[in-house]
């Protein structure tokens, strides 16, 4: 697959990247484990069918830690014994936050409701934004068709 654009020769398009990455850096100051986080960047990616995403976050995940168990399981992760409570309630606000179009009123009181009883007001901020960053790297990456494949762990960083 060709790019419809070269994203990292673009001025604007590093701006805007640098700017998206640095307001997804201030989530990593939380006490989320980055599991956490890396967890619903590939979940929202997996919905959003973004794989230059998916390429970038399973990767990372992996370098880091995460077992190829767990990163297998994401996308059935309500059937998979492999994830805490607190994974589940973040990987569910990660899916009715990704499809908030989808579900008239947003993201339902009880799935919020549990993701708090998870998680402090700090921490529900970090999730929030996470998954809003993610949605936007998504979009971008999904409607520019950037290929996926490539990335190396930390390629970024």
């Amino acid at each position: 697959m060709e790019p419809r654009l070269n994203l990292f020769a673009s001025p604007t398009a590093n701006k805007l990247i640098k700017h998206f990455a640095a307001a997804g850096k201030a989530t990593q100051e939380t006490s989320i484990p980055d599991s956490t986080l890396e967890l619903v960047k590939i979940r929202a990616s997996q919905i959003n069918g973004c794989g230059f995403c998916l390429d970038m976050h399973t990767k990372d995940a992996a370098a880091a830690g995460e077992t190829q168990q767990r990163l297998h399981m994401v996308g059935a992760w309500r059937e998979a014994t492999v994830f805490t409570e607190a994974e589940r309630a973040a990987l569910e606000l990660a899916e009715q936050g990704t499809r908030i179009a989808d579900a008239a009123g947003g993201v339902p009181d009880e799935v919020w409701a549990n993701a708090a009883k998870h998680y402090d007001s700090e921490e529900l901020v970090a999730l929030v934004a996470t998954i809003a960053a993610i949605n936007a790297f998504n979009r971008l990456n999904v409607i520019f068709q950037q290929p996926a494949g490539d990335y190396r762990p930390g390629q970024f960083a």
